[in-house]
């Protein structure tokens, strides 16, 4: 197996959502420790953070959304512990850059021969410490001056997935290249992906949960797998809307704010569980309509029948329940679908805590966004998909 690595990453207020969740979530669902960190905050204190997205606009709109939770103590970290640094972008590297404690980090980082990976924003922090000087970079166009004026080789990127990787460095433009850049990073880390290559279908809705469609599919592209994403009556290049749900205010349950706009890269009437070898059925508000489907019904059967891989997690098994595939399964899902699954014939396990993730047969079920590790690994698991240091 070799050394477990242990990563850091450097979070502050309103970092970009998926800049900060999505490599998280991945690198612990292959086996990578990960340490989030704010300056002034402790473990277990929150960032809220930004949803960046482009509508038509000169510049990218900004909305609120997920909280994210640091699991560890800014002022405790010791450089030597860690194999890399992980600088998400938003808005938080623009306060970031200013903070000598985050600067003097980096700069051990550096001169540590360690490695590390920046993206968005997040090479605002690099150029304030004054580690890009003769390195090829790229980033949010809007960074461009400040990497150039800092003694960086500016790469312009073409498209909004583009990487580049210079010496120990790596650096994304936007979450779009988060599958490359996230496996670029794992096989810096001396990473070797084993089982690449097999093919897996999303099944999407308008208002699915953000994390939910984004995280798994992106810590499996990442893993070189083919994700097709689909939804009835649409087509590749459209959009679903996405839902952020998150407990905030101590209410008896959780909020919902717009997320950001997915794009389906696949057209629903052109699959078939055939062409797969693996599906995965992200939770929000899209499954209630969904289970109205008699095509999503169909497709889900034929998954299940067939015996291959099936991850289900939130609100997902209310599709699952009916299309009459639970019976004889055990399976948990959000507490709320506990009378779906009952109803449908399932052998009902309570999530406690929240992030527990079962595998039953070819079935992986979860309950909600904060068991992603475990639901991506035990996916992976099914598929023959792993990870190895």
């Amino acid at each position: 197996m070799g050394n477990p690595k242990r990563v850091l990453l450097l979070c502050g207020d309103y970092v970009e959502d998926h800049h900060v969740m999505v490599p998280f979530q991945a690198l612990l669902a292959y086996g990578v420790a990960v340490d989030a960190v704010c300056p002034g905050k402790k473990s277990g204190d929150i960032c809220p953070t930004a949803i960046h997205q482009l509508g038509g606009h000169q510049t990218y709109s900004e909305s609120r959304g997920h909280n994210f939770t640091l699991n560890a103590t800014f002022d405790e970290i010791e450089v030597s512990k860690y194999d890399g640094l992980v600088i998400p972008g938003g808005r938080a590297p623009e306060y970031l850059a200013h903070n000598e404690s985050v600067l003097d980090l980096v700069k051990q980082f550096v001169s540590s021969n360690k490695q590390i990976a920046s993206i968005g924003h997040g090479q605002l922090v690099l150029a304030a410490a004054d580690v890009v000087r003769g390195l090829k970079c790229t980033a949010c166009p809007p960074v461009k001056h400040i990497l150039i004026a800092a003694g960086a080789h500016w790469i312009e990127p073409e498209t909004m997935a583009l990487c580049i990787v210079d010496g120990n460095l790596i650096t994304g433009a936007t979450s779009e290249g988060h599958p490359e850049f996230i496996r670029l990073f794992v096989k810096a880390l001396g990473g070797k992906i084993f089982g690449s290559g097999k093919r897996i279908l999303f099944l999407c809705g308008d208002f699915m949960e953000d994390y939910e469609v984004a995280v798994p599919l992106q810590s499996l592209q990442a893993l070189e797998c083919h994700v097709d994403a689909v939804c009835p009556r649409k087509k590749a290049g459209e959009k679903c809307p996405t839902a952020v749900h998150d407990f905030e205010g101590g209410e008896q349950t959780y909020s919902e704010k717009p997320g950001h706009d997915f794009t389906l890269n696949a057209s629903f009437d052109q699959i078939s569980a055939s062409m797969y070898d693996g599906l995965v059925i992200p939770g929000g508000r899209a499954p209630e309509y969904l289970a109205l489907d008699s095509r999503v019904l169909r497709l889900v059967k034929e998954f299940m029948e067939s015996n291959k891989p099936v991850a289900s997690i939130c609100h997902g098994q209310q599709i699952m329940s009916a299309a009459g595939v639970l019976k004889g399964k055990k399976c948990t899902a959000y507490p709320a679908v506990k009378l779906n699954v009952v109803l449908g014939g399932g052998t009902w396990l309570e999530p406690e805590p929240l992030d527990q993730c079962f595998t039953d047969g070819n079935l992986v079920t979860g309950a909600a966004w904060p068991g992603h590790p475990e639901f991506v690994s035990q996916f992976m698991a099914l598929l023959g998909v792993r990870v190895a240091f």
